[in-house]
């Protein structure tokens, strides 16, 4: 009862070829192959890019921030 025999699974991919159509299933398994083919080529060419030294960038100092005045220790009205 729990396991599937191999007439479950005959009837199975017969009604999935019924539904889909052996054109079907070999076009949907050749983009597959395709979109698989086209991620590895991606990455190969990440990894045969020569990476370019990052730009020197001048540092210019910010100007000072005005003061506020506001001591927590000089307040001693509690």
């Amino acid at each position: 009862m729990g396991s599937l025999s191999i007439w479950h699974w005959l009837i199975v991919a017969l009604i999935i070829m019924l539904l889909f159509g052996k054109g079907r299933i070999s076009d949907m398994m050749g983009d597959l192959a395709k979109g698989i083919t086209s991620f590895k080529k991606g990455l190969a060419e990440d990894d045969t890019k020569v990476s370019t030294p990052p730009r020197q960038v001048e540092a210019h100092p910010a100007p000072p921030a005005a003061e506020t005045v506001s001591d927590p220790s000089s307040d001693k009205s509690a």
